[in-house]
């Protein structure tokens, strides 16, 4: 299990610290280029995280790399975690946002699952989870909807009304079009057993890659930079098992912790005040749900792919 240690939001959880000190979990220091990466990337820096990610140990042939990377902030990294694959792969992607934004500088945490559906071994992109206001008008957002007519992209929100959309998107697994609105299938109203179910049988590949980011869980379950879903643990533990159970995991990335940017660049300062909520509004109290939904997640990890 790799920490990346980008931001200081992981290493003093004490579901972490109990790992790294008896060897389940490895440290990599990031703290320097944390901030560079932070939001988005300048392509120097980003290869230069690159670099630093070689200097990670190997996993065993047979278990799957494990990533746990900070503040969601962070998402964009993704891409890197999943270059070293060279089989064809189904990016499972728990999120209360899309990061489907086209006119966003490249790396950015907003845009990276672009940067990811043009992996040639990324057979397809399934978003689970989102509530967010990006489904709102997402054309004027620069929503890839592209992908979404395509099929390559596949987008099941947690709980959202119609997005108005203009010009033909077509229906696709997770949604309809009825005029100029998109309607989607929302996971709330679904039996949720029966719908992994059927989303494990239709998947194009028999590896799989799995990326979460924790805001696409309530705030019962976890705190972090961004605004909060509504899909309990317990919805994503169950997913997680029955992936595991079903196909070969390959690799897991997770972020969504919650940490404090003293952004030293302008436009990140602005982006982050512009697009998140204020920073005062979390507790310590509520800061250690964070621990504790990750304690569930690593306990699955290792049980699963021990």
């Amino acid at each position: 299990m790799n920490i990346l240690d980008l931001d200081h939001s992981l290493t003093a959880q004490a579901p972490v610290a109990q790992r790294l000190a008896d060897g389940r979990a490895t440290r990599l220091d990031l703290l320097a280029l944390g901030p560079k990466l932070r939001l988005w990337s300048t392509e120097r820096n980003y290869q230069r995280f690159v670099k630093h990610l070689q200097q990670r140990p190997k996993p065993s042939a047979h278990s799957p790399e494990i990533f746990f990377v900070g503040s969601g902030d962070y998402h964009h990294l993704t891409p890197a975690l999943l270059s070293g694959l060279s089989e064809p792969v189904t990016l499972i992607h728990f999120d209360n946002h899309p990061d489907w934004v086209r006119f966003a500088p490249r790396r950015h945490c907003g845009s990276w699952v672009n940067r990811a559906l043009q992996l040639p071994f990324v057979q397809r992109v399934i978003t689970l989870g989102p509530c967010s206001d990006d489904l709102q008008s997402p054309q004027f957002k620069g929503a890839n909807l592209r992908a979404l007519s395509r099929g390559t992209l596949q987008l099941f929100p947690w709980q959202h009304a119609p997005s108005k959309v203009w010009g033909r998107i077509g229906d696709g697994a997770g949604h309809q079009q009825r005029e100029n609105l998109l309607h989607w299938r929302n996971l709330a109203d679904q039996d949720w057993p029966a719908f992994i179910d059927q989303l494990i049988q239709s998947l194009p590949t028999t590896a799989v890659w799995i990326t979460i980011d924790k805001d696409v869980l309530a705030s019962e379950d976890a705190a972090t930079n961004w605004d909060q879903g509504g899909m309990r643990l317990t919805h994503l533990l169950h997913a997680l098992r029955a992936l595991a159970s079903n196909k070969r995991v390959v690799g897991i990335d997770v972020c969504g912790e919650f940490a404090k940017a003293p952004h030293s660049h302008v436009l990140k300062r602005w982006e982050a005040k512009s697009d998140q909520p204020p920073l005062d509004r979390w507790s310590e109290t509520d800061l250690l749900r964070n621990a504790t939904t990750n304690e569930a997640l690593m306990s699955l990890f290792e049980e699963l792919f021990a």
